[in-house]
């Protein structure tokens, strides 16, 4: 590194700021010859608090599928022995390309899209798709947490609302817990599951996608809601966010800390807890068990939505990312541990209520957290209390995870239009807050529930998967899973070990793309309940995936057209990074005992 003589004219004054150091030329007199080091980027905010930046990251990781998926996903692959290959799936799949993310974005301290500018200018597309899917993960996601929004206002009363049958939206097959332990019928339905789909989403007065009806303004106001929220979390940044999340990220905890101690105590909850947790080591041998695990581990830590590259962004440059990764990630995964015990300890309650084998009693998605738990919640003495509870910690896991995937679209555009948008980040936020909820609107209509089906299996799902594998390696084998690692050295004073290395090259590129291909040797044409989507709406969904992985080839075609040069100047500037110079002239903050040693 250059430092300056004894006898310049040109002074070096170093200003530092927490672990950041700037630099400034104080010049006396006489020409002085250009800095060798340029300034850290000033304008980028960074996290009041270490801990701001952590319970952001956990709150994105642990979101609602850590609650109504995990669980399920547990039992049905063998209750304890899952965890061997859950485990195997995190260290060797999902850690590396968390830890990959966080480090690419504390480095370059750059959102989805600007990033590639100094990886691979050629590969920017994947910022831009990565947009897509968060834009779509947003049209729907929001949805659910308005759903719990209208559970959360409907149980401020004396008596909840789907406790019995004679309410005006019942039917004749409604039977209470207590009438269905006693004569069941595989027509019988329960009050809880009549009021989630014949109340709140009146989906009855739909014939399908192609006959959505109108708006159900009730649920336009809880999404409403939702979004007013979401914006005042958003609009300052890491600044109003970071605030936000002390109580987003840990609510949760309390609340399920809180049931499960409530649930220990009801009849039967050992008997799911054991049911839960029982090992099937035959299980092991199956496919379909390695899949799940690796599915479930990557779709729980997030890689691909453009979140972890987006807050790590916001760290200091010297931040242990490392230490981070490992830490969040297990954190993730316990979560998901804790939260089995919350709802098999009351699925095991209902399945003795019903005198049913837990099996015929078990389920996962929105039919476990709108229905199972809430008729459970129902049967128990302070079941409004409870309730309340429940619905809040729903509220606040989807809260969390909207903010990191709408920070994440918001952080790269910012950062891609920095005059126009990241000086006016309120205005932005705001178009982007209303375009969403706009767009967001038809999935409140009676049949919207068809159409937050549709966006969650084609919107995000198929995409993110070949996303992340292209990300991964232009990252590894177009930039240089070696090169990247001298740069975790830069920050870090340590490079990563040989196994991280091994991992980014060839083992997690290997993870996804196994489970993208499973996804499409299973795919199977959708449905909900008895309902089969007509073909028009299959194909709408495959232009939603498409629209996204589209801007990856999209904007090679474009770089190539642009950019001035021959075939192999334009593919070899668009396969190569910025200079290592002029990287680290922009990135590494200066060293103020080489300042203080040149005195």
């Amino acid at each position: 590194m250059p430092v300056p003589s004894s006898n310049s004219k040109c002074s070096l004054k170093a200003e530092l700021q927490g672990q950041e150091v700037r630099t400034s030329l104080v010049v006396s007199e006489g020409p002085c010859p250009p800095p060798a080091l340029t300034e850290v980027d000033d304008d980028r905010e960074t996290w009041d608090k270490k801990a701001e930046f952590l319970l952001a990251v956990i709150g994105f990781a642990v979101d609602l599928g850590n609650v109504w998926r995990f669980p399920f996903i547990c039992y049905r692959n063998g209750g304890g022995a899952f965890l061997i290959p859950y485990v195997i799936m995190l260290i060797f799949g999902g850690l590396p390309l968390f830890y990959l993310e966080l480090a690419l974005g504390q480095y370059y301290r750059n959102g989805c899209i600007t990033i590639w500018d100094k990886l691979c200018p050629m590969m920017k597309g994947i910022g831009y798709a990565i947009c897509f899917i968060d834009l779509y993960m947003g049209m729907y996601y929001n949805t659910i947490i308005a759903w719990a929004f209208y559970y959360l206002f409907a149980s401020f009363t004396s008596e909840l609302p789907w406790t019995r049958c004679d309410n005006p939206w019942n039917t004749a097959n409604c039977l209470t817990l207590a009438e269905r332990s006693l004569n069941s019928s595989n027509d019988s339905r329960s009050p809880a599951q009549e009021y989630f789909e014949r109340s709140v989403l009146e989906i009855q007065r739909s014939d399908g996608i192609q006959s959505i009806g109108p708006l159900k303004w009730t649920l336009a106001f809880c999404l409403m809601a939702v979004f007013i929220l979401v914006y005042f979390s958003l609009w300052k940044g890491v600044k109003s966010s970071g605030k936000v999340v002390w109580f987003t990220a840990t609510m949760p905890y309390a609340v399920l800390f809180i049931l499960l101690c409530r649930g220990v105590t009801l009849e039967g909850s050992l008997d799911g807890i054991k049911y839960y947790l029982s090992p099937k080591w035959e299980k092991l041998l199956e496919s379909d068990v390695w899949i799940d695990a690796a599915t479930q581990i990557f779709f729980s830590l997030g890689p691909g939505f453009g979140t972890l590259l987006a807050l790590s962004s916001y760290n200091k440059f010297h931040n242990n990312c490392y230490r981070d990764a490992i830490f969040t990630s297990t954190v993730n995964c316990l979560t998901s541990f804790l939260a089995g015990f919350v709802i098999f300890s009351v699925l095991g309650y209902m399945a003795h209520m019903l005198k049913k084998d837990i099996s015929n009693v078990a389920t996962d998605g929105q039919g476990l957290v709108f229905v199972v738990y809430p008729e459970a919640v129902a049967t128990m003495s302070g079941s409004v209390f409870w309730s309340i509870l429940f619905f809040l910690m729903l509220i606040t896991l989807g809260l969390d995870s909207t903010f990191g995937g709408l920070e994440a679209m918001i952080t790269g555009l910012c950062d891609q239009f920095p005059i126009h948008l990241r000086r006016n980040r309120e205005i932005f936020v705001g178009f982007v807050v209303v375009f969403i909820y706009l767009c967001a609107l038809p999935t409140c209509t009676f049949g919207g529930y068809y159409i937050v089906h549709l966006l969650d299996s084609y919107g995000t799902a198929m995409s993110v998967l070949f996303i992340v594998f292209v990300e991964a390696a232009a990252v590894c084998w177009i930039y240089g899973a070696e090169r990247f690692s001298d740069q975790v050295k830069e920050m870090l004073g340590f490079r990563p070990g040989i196994f991280w290395r091994v991992c980014w090259k060839y083992i997690s590129p290997i993870f996804i793309l196994c489970i993208f291909i499973f996804a499409i040797v299973q795919y199977k044409d959708l449905t909900l309940q008895d309902y089969t989507y007509p073909r028009w709406a299959i194909g709408v969904g495959w232009m939603l995936t498409a629209s996204s992985l589209l801007c990856i080839p999209g904007y090679i075609t474009y770089y190539l057209v642009t950019t001035p040069g021959t075939c192999l100047e334009r593919l070899r500037r668009g396969l190569s990074p910025e200079s290592q110079s002029q990287q680290r002239q922009e990135r590494i903050p200066i060293n103020p005992r080489l300042i203080l040693g040149s005195a």
